[in-house]
């Protein structure tokens, strides 16, 4: 991707491009997780407590003390470094395409304004292939393609996966107290044709940094997200208090969350997914390694039954999450001559509603 320049495809609208300088986003809260561990009932709700107020006011929080192992950490990114800086025909040799969307790709789209920067993803649980009559209806083929002359790249990618799960899980659950749930209410959503998928990004450095995002803006469509980023920083974050964008220091050690669409709608808005970004720079390349926790492709996705009441109708109509999974994906493949598909067109007009 070194040799890309920035043409018409990667410039941003002028009134979304970055500015020189973003401040630091003080006050977005670092939770210690050690409590988890320790197993101490009161720790624990007071943990939730603070999660429940970090996804209200920031959607975002940090966590330290988070219980990955730090030699899992290192061998993802090892291996992470390892594959983008193999040349560009080893890397093209496990490309995705329209139809199987997993694997190396260096010219996605967000927002139908293309992304400077190249990723490999995969499916910690690839499901099975579907029946040849869906492929030919449009139906996606999630087949990991794994590099085959770079030793140990699947088995540290895996390994890393399987600690995200047992991370996303616990956080899952906090999030449940802090709505005055079950710890384990939102579990049965993960356990069958579970789509959560892992990203690797690489960001080059870029000649026009003042034109170009890594990742322009956007909101997360699934659950949770479990981002590792690199000393480098450019993670973007729009403050809810003012909509300013601010950018979150990376602490070493951390990993950053937050709170996708699924979580916002499962909450009936209580807790909002936060629009974000990422910037790139014209002198140093940044790596992040995020993990996306999505549930099944058969869920059907609409506020929690126990979050709902007369004071406090559904504000989302049910959609399904396989249907929207795959067309979000599709709208990342290639630039549309549509809007991308958001929970917003599921929205419901509660004033409307009402209207006698």
């Amino acid at each position: 991707m070194g040799s890309i320049s920035v043409d018409q495809t990667f410039v941003q609208a002028p009134e979304h491009r970055p500015k020189a300088a973003i401040a630091e986003a003080a006050g977005i809260p670092v939770i210690d997780l050690s409590p988890l561990a320790a197993g101490d009932q009161a720790g624990v709700e007071a943990l939730a407590a603070e999660v429940g107020r970090a996804s209200r006011e920031w959607g975002f929080f940090v966590v330290v003390r988070h219980g990955v192992p730090d030699d899992t950490m290192a061998r993802a990114l090892e291996a992470q470094r390892a594959f983008f800086a193999m040349p560009a025909e080893r890397k093209a040799a496990v490309r995705r395409d329209e139809v199987a969307p997993l694997g190396y790709y260096e010219s996605e789209h967000t927002k139908n304004v293309r992304d400077w920067k190249e990723v490999f993803d995969f499916f910690p649980r690839e499901p099975p292939p579907p029946a040849p009559a869906a492929v030919a209806d449009g139906e996606l083929v999630f087949d990991n393609k794994w590099p085959q002359d770079l030793p140990g790249f699947r088995e540290a990618l895996e390994e890393y996966a399987k600690a995200m799960e047992e991370l996303a899980l616990k956080l899952l659950e906090l999030i449940a107290r802090s709505l005055g749930l079950a710890p384990d209410r939102l579990h049965g959503f993960f356990k069958d044709d579970q789509t959560t998928f892992v990203r690797l990004n690489h960001y080059p450095p870029c000649p026009n940094p003042e034109l170009a995002l890594g990742v322009t803006r956007h909101k997360d469509a699934g659950a949770l997200t479990v981002l590792h980023q690199d000393d480098v920083g450019g993670l973007d974050v729009r403050r809810r208090s003012d909509g300013e964008w601010v950018r979150i220091r990376p602490i070493p050690g951390s990993l950053v969350i937050n709170v996708g669409d699924i979580i916002q709608v499962w909450s009936n808005d209580r807790y909002e997914s936060a629009e974000h970004r990422a910037s790139v720079n014209s002198h140093k390349e940044r790596f992040s390694l995020p993990y996306f926790f999505n549930p099944g492709s058969h869920a059907m996705i609409e506020p929690l039954e126990e979050l709902v009441s007369g004071d406090s109708p559904p504000r989302y109509q049910a959609y399904n999450w396989g249907v929207f999974f795959r067309t979000k994906r599709n709208s990342n493949f290639k630039k549309l001559a549509v809007e991308n598909l958001q929970i917003a067109h599921f929205k419901k007009d509660l004033d409307q509603a009402h209207l006698p």
